[in-house]
C-alpha cells in the first residue's frame, strides 16, 4: 500500500514538473515573440546616438562628455523641428564633416588628439534605460562618434525622436518630450517602453532566458 501511495506521489509530482515546464516555455516563446516585434517595429521609428570613448581612463571619459556636449548643442536646432526619422537621417548624413570637424576640435582643446569616425550603423543593443523610458533589446541603427580605439565606456541617447536635449538625470521625460514620442510611435511601441508592467517583463524574459541557459 505504502509503495502504491508513493508511485502515485512520484507520478502526480512529475505531472506538475511537466505542466511547469510547459507553462514556462510557453510563456518564454509567447514573451518573445511579443518582445521581438515590439522591438523591430520601434526600432524603425527612433535613431540612437553613441558616443564611443577611446578608454575608460578619467580624461578619455572628460573627454567623450566633452564631445557629447558639442554635438548635441551642434545638433539641437537642427533636429528640432525634424518631421520624420528620413528627415533626420538626411540632416545627420549632410553633418557628418561639420560633426566630425567639431569632435576633433573639441578634443584638441581638452588635451586630446584621438582619431574621430563618425557613421551610421546597425547593431544589437541591451535593454537601456534613458530618464524614465527603458528601450528594450534588440537590433537598432545608431549615429555613432567612436574616439581613439572606442574601447571605453559609451554616452547613448536617442536623436529621434529628438531626446537627447533634455536633461535625463532628472529620472523623468518632460511632458513634451513623452508626447513627440506619442505622436511618432504606436500605442504599443510606447507603452512598451514606457509602462511599468513592460518595462517588468522585458526585464523577466530577460532573467528566465539566462536562467534557463545556465547563466550563458
Amino acid at each position: 500500500m505504502k509503495k502504491k501511495g508513493h508511485r502515485l506521489f512520484i507520478f502526480i509530482a512529475c505531472i506538475i514538473f511537466v505542466s511547469l515546464c510547459t507553462a514556462v516555455f510557453t510563456y518564454r516563446v509567447s514573451g518573445n515573440e511579443s518582445r521581438n516585434r515590439i522591438q523591430e517595429e520601434l526600432a524603425q521609428d527612433i535613431i540612437r546616438f553613441h558616443v564611443r570613448a577611446n578608454s575608460d581612463s578619467d580624461e578619455d571619459q572628460k573627454r567623450k562628455l566633452a564631445v557629447k556636449d558639442a554635438v548635441v548643442e551642434y545638433l539641437s536646432p537642427l533636429l528640432a523641428e525634424s518631421q520624420s526619422i528620413d528627415e533626420s537621417k538626411e540632416i545627420l548624413s549632410e553633418s557628418m564633416v561639420d560633426i566630425e570637424n567639431i569632435a576633433h576640435e573639441t578634443l584638441m582643446a581638452h588635451g586630446g588628439d584621438s582619431k574621430v569616425n563618425v557613421y551610421f550603423e546597425e547593431s544589437y543593443f541591451p535593454m537601456k534605460t534613458y530618464a524614465d523610458v527603458t528601450f528594450p533589446p534588440g537590433v537598432y541603427e545608431a549615429f555613432r562618434i567612436d574616439i581613439g580605439e572606442h574601447c571605453g565606456k559609451n554616452w547613448w541617447c536617442v536623436l529621434y525622436p529628438p531626446l537627447c536635449f533634455v536633461d535625463s538625470t532628472c529620472g523623468v521625460l518632460p511632458d513634451d518630450s513623452k508626447e513627440k514620442l506619442k505622436n511618432i510611435l504606436t500605442d504599443d511601441e510606447y507603452n512598451a517602453i514606457t509602462k511599468t508592467q513592460y518595462v517588468y517583463r522585458f526585464k523577466y524574459l530577460k532573467f528566465l532566458n539566462d536562467w534557463l541557459q545556465g547563466g550563458k
